[in-house]
C-alpha cells in the first residue's frame, strides 16, 4: 500500500466530518471519536446527497436530504433502505490521517 496524507485528526471535528480532494475524486474524512476516522464517498446514492453535511453518530452518517444511514466501516446502507458507498483505507500516524493512495489510484473501495 502507498499511503497519503491527508492532514492533521485535528483538521476534522469530532463527530463531524471534512472534505478532500484526491487523484479519485472528493473523498469525507468523518471522525467518530478522539482516535478514529473513516473515508467515504461523499455522495449518497439515494439522491446524491451530500454526507459531508450528514449527521455523524456511532460509526454511522446519516444522509442530510432523506436519512439514509450508512455504516462507514462496511459502507452499507441500513435499515430498510439499500445501497452502499464506497469506503477507504485510512490509518493514524502521529496525529495525522493517511489513505491507501493504491486504492485511489485504482477507483477501488475497501
Amino acid at each position: 500500500m502507498s499511503w497519503i496524507d491527508l492532514g492533521a485528526i485535528d483538521d476534522v471535528p469530532e463527530r463531524g466530518a471534512r472534505i478532500v480532494r484526491t487523484r479519485a475524486g472528493c473523498v469525507a474524512l468523518f471522525r467518530t471519536g478522539p482516535e478514529e476516522v473513516f473515508a467515504a464517498s461523499n455522495t449518497c446514492p439515494h439522491k446524491g446527497g451530500p454526507l459531508s453535511e450528514g449527521i455523524v453518530h456511532g460509526r454511522k452518517v446519516t444522509c442530510p436530504l432523506h436519512n439514509w444511514v450508512f455504516d462507514l466501516e462496511t459502507g452499507e446502507a441500513e435499515g430498510a433502505d439499500d445501497g452502499r458507498i464506497a469506503t477507504y483505507p485510512v490509518r493514524l500516524e502521529g496525529g495525522r490521517i493517511l489513505i491507501d493512495g493504491d486504492a485511489l489510484a485504482v477507483g477501488r473501495a475497501a
